[in-house]
């Protein structure tokens, strides 16, 4: 147990698990995971306070109405309805309305928790040093957890100009196609950006759909866009050398990200942990010709992402296993030397966030006490 999480009875000297140490076990039934740490327990009381901490151990990833909750918890339905709108505006819980009624659940840590604090910007000391915990957390126990094992929760898209002439595209797999089949899209900071800051990429591309875009513009964390304006993010986002990321399935996404090797929580399981699950590969990996390649060296050294590309005499040399298939290197090419191939074995992409979560959760041997905790 991790320090500061228990206290002892009085009377029987046995050992009290206190509601940080509860809430924590519960996130961690997750997919996304929520391993324990002393320094995730510094995060939490950071993010929650001791009133918070004792209502939000009465949650669960189920939505619930305020009664509900407040009956578990021993309050009043107008206190507890007015702690759940607090945290609720601190984006710390999901709240929704539902034939009039509001309902809330717990966020599991990504996306939820970890990012949506920050998507106002890291503007605080309080913030500052929450992100500063993160990158701890995450280079020492969150990072390895959240990967696949080996089913990742995110993947990559391939950046649209990099797939032109291309035939065996499907529309999961081109992020054009999702934003014109989307009713709601919001547009917020990118919070791996705004917590980590390790570098001047742009921060207002990341984008959010459905349910939980419509939950960050009523409390204030973004701003709800048109399809026309979202394309246009996408286009920002491929000119500044960043990777499109979405949900690992093909139904309708709850994000579009686009990530920057240096501080995104995904790609840095990749970059920085060695994780080979951390993000799945979209379904293309890139080619170069080695006739047109003029060995200027544009993608190894500035686009690549992840080092795929390597300098091999007079040509450049990719790594197919390696590659991610983001498409970086293609539209930086000067030479147009290198084209996206599909690959020979395409990853498997679940059908919807149902079947990716169940397999997820299977994998990582925490469907019963997901099933136990997660859904109480």
């Amino acid at each position: 147990m991790a320090s500061g999480t228990a206290r002892r009875n009085k009377q029987t000297g046995v050992s009290i698990m206190d509601n940080y140490e509860q809430l924590r076990l519960v996130l961690d039934t997750h997919p996304s995971r929520a391993p324990e740490s002393p320094v995730f327990d510094k995060i939490l009381r950071m993010l929650f306070s001791q009133e918070d901490a004792a209502i939000a151990v009465h949650m669960s990833f189920k939505l619930k109405k305020a009664t509900e909750i407040a009956l578990a918890a021993g309050l009043s339905p107008e206190e507890a309805g007015k702690r759940l709108e607090s945290m609720a505006d601190r984006v710390i819980i999901f709240a929704r309305e539902k034939d009039g009624e509001m309902l809330y659940s717990l966020l599991p840590t990504i996306p939820g928790i970890f990012e949506f604090p920050f998507m106002k910007g890291a503007n605080t000391p309080e913030l500052r040093e929450i992100g500063r915990l993160w990158e701890e957390y995450h280079a020492g126990a969150l990072g390895n957890a959240f990967a696949g094992n080996p089913t990742p929760g995110v993947r990559v898209f391939p950046l649209a100009e990099s797939l032109k002439g291309n035939s065996s595209v499907l529309a999961h797999e081109e992020a054009q196609a999702i934003i014109a089949g989307s009713e709601y899209i919001c547009l917020t900071n990118c919070a791996c950006r705004e917590s980590a800051g390790h570098c001047d990429a742009p921060r207002d591309v990341c984008m959010g759909f459905g349910t939980g875009g419509r939950f960050l513009v009523d409390r204030g964390y973004a701003r709800q866009i048109s399809r026309e304006e979202a394309l246009r993010v996408l286009e920002r986002a491929a000119e500044a050398g960043l990777v499109h990321v979405t949900d690992n399935h093909a139904g309708s996404p709850g994000i579009i990200c686009n990530c920057c090797p240096c501080c995104c929580t995904v790609l840095r399981g990749r970059t920085q942990l060695n994780h080979p699950h951390a993000v799945s590969p979209s379904s293309f990996a890139a080619l170069v010709d080695e006739e047109k390649c003029t060995a200027c060296g544009i993608c190894s050294d500035e686009r690549c992402p992840v080092k795929a590309i390597t300098m091999a005499g007079n040509a450049a040399r990719v790594d197919a296993d390696a590659c991610i298939g983001c498409g970086l290197c293609v539209t930086a090419c000067p030479a147009e030397a290198i084209t996206m191939m599909p690959r020979a074995q395409a990853p498997v992409i679940p059908a919807n966030v149902k079947e990716m979560g169940l397999k997820i959760m299977q994998e990582k041997g925490i469907l019963k006490e997901f099933l136990e905790r997660g859904q109480k």
